[in-house]
């Protein structure tokens, strides 16, 4: 069995001892009344050295006074959404190692030590926990052959994916938080990490973790298919936005080869007689071929664009130094 470098505990350094990660525990919060607090000492069992953040939005119920009372830091995010709850935690919290989890105790707290250690080891930038359990009121059907769906929609759109790209459980280094440029508002946020991650080619790897049923009392906020189709439709513009030729040229085929079917007789009957009596497909097919003709040339000049920014993300990543730099300073 592959062995992880341990995780130190130490906060200062004196003469030769070195001083570990600053990591953060970083936990959205709406509405966990019945699981904040287990969440909060879970991980804190596992992971003693790391500070907890509770960021709550804008729960009604106890979540936030539970969670302070169980040694938390508690912040307060007043846009509605996981997308703007994340955007908050990587822009405020200042740490080496960022563990990202739900405030719903579903998520094996005790993997932790495993994934940050598997970032130190292999200098990773992002570690997915990819979600695994046996119980049918933790990860219901709907939601497996959605995600099942989604994963492999992603795959086939960016020739790479990961097996969970759902999952709200991640480990991220510090130049990973500080060079994402978080855009989304909901539940679609997950897709856009791992698309980030894809486009900058960076080191990534996945831990198998358990995934429980939630607390008595607790439900989820995840809808099936509205949220779903926000993922589906997420997966949809960022191809659009990091694909453009693929995804511009597409319909610039499609539009070319209407034009060629429509134009095939009008060619036949011009050879034939040299006369083109039907104007008005004439007129269509000219039209239907400027429009491929454009198409195919915004796809070009997009993605001129997109190697422009793709370029300047890559700079923001490495201004910031690797994860088991961190780990190894004096």
């Amino acid at each position: 069995m592959k062995e992880f470098p341990a995780i130190g505990t130490e906060r200062g350094s004196m003469g030769g001892v070195t001083m570990g990660p600053r990591i953060a525990v970083i936990l959205p919060c709406y509405n966990e009344a019945e699981a904040i607090v287990q969440t909060v000492e879970d991980f804190r069992r596992a992971l003693p050295q790391a500070d907890i953040y509770v960021f709550d939005n804008n729960s009604s119920d106890t979540s936030r006074e539970l969670a302070a009372a169980a040694g938390a830091i508690v912040r307060r995010v007043t846009q509605q959404g996981k997308g703007h709850v994340v955007r908050r935690m990587f822009a405020d919290i200042d740490a080496d190692i960022y563990v990202m989890a739900d405030g719903d105790a579903t998520y094996e707290a005790q993997a932790a030590p495993a994934m940050v250690g598997a970032m130190l080891a292999d200098n990773l930038d992002m570690v997915v926990g990819c979600r695994k359990s046996q119980e049918e009121a933790a990860y219901r059907r709907g939601h497996r052959l959605g995600n099942a769906v989604l994963t492999g929609l992603l795959k086939q759109l960016f020739g790479r994916s990961f097996t969970d790209i759902l999952s709200g459980y991640r480990v991220f280094s510090r130049r990973f938080v500080k060079s994402f440029p978080v855009l989304s508002a909901g539940f679609e946020i997950e897709t856009e990490i791992s698309v980030h991650a894809l486009e900058l080619a960076m080191p990534v790897a996945e831990v198998t973790t358990a995934y429980a049923a939630r607390p008595e009392g607790s439900a989820s906020k995840l809808s099936t298919y509205r949220d779903g189709w926000r993922i589906l439709r997420t997966i949809i513009t960022l191809y659009r936005i990091e694909r453009p030729v693929l995804f511009f040229g597409a319909f610039a085929a499609i539009l070319a080869l209407a034009g060629l079917i429509l134009a095939e007789p009008l060619i036949v009957t011009y050879i034939q007689t040299g006369l083109v009596p039907r104007f008005p497909t004439a007129i269509l097919v000219t039209g239907l071929m400027i429009l491929a003709t454009l198409s195919g040339m915004c796809g070009l000049i997009l993605d001129t664009v997109v190697r422009g920014r793709r370029e300047v993300r890559r700079l923001a990543y490495l201004a910031f130094r690797a994860p088991s730099d961190h780990a190894m300073r004096p």
